[in-house]
């Protein structure tokens, strides 16, 4: 028995159309479904990223924040695959998205940076 892959990661946003927005029209992802649960005043908005694997962003009345420190217990960050960091960074700021300087990973050579969702979740960006 083994592990396949990652099917999706769960994100939780603070304004739906805000975050839906910033994946959708920045990031570029397509989507694939978006439901609204009544019953729970919540949208479930399905994303395909190229490789298959999937996020969920997830709408709910008054989520409490995410503790900031990332250096505390649980999902660090979320990583993505791109095929120029720098080439992306110059993307992402024409969309009025800020990055940290790119720093090169001391372990593979590879370039890699971080930027922040609207809720300020961090999102990395990683050459391959």
């Amino acid at each position: 028995m083994s592990l396949l892959g990652i099917h999706h990661i769960a994100i939780i946003c603070s304004d739906y159309l805000t975050s839906k927005a910033f994946y959708c029209d920045i990031l570029g992802l397509e989507v694939i479904a978006e439901t609204y649960r009544e019953h729970r005043d919540s949208y479930k908005l399905d994303l395909l990223l190229p490789d298959g694997a999937q996020i969920e962003l997830f709408s709910f009345p008054n989520p409490p924040e995410r503790v900031n420190s990332p250096e505390a217990q649980g999902l660090r960050h979320l990583a993505f695959k791109v095929d120029s960091v720098h080439r992306y960074v110059d993307y992402l700021q024409s969309k009025g998205v800020d990055a940290e300087p790119i720093r090169v990973d001391e372990l593979t050579g590879k370039a890699f940076t971080f930027f922040k969702d609207p809720d300020g979740l961090p999102l990395e960006l990683y050459q391959v």
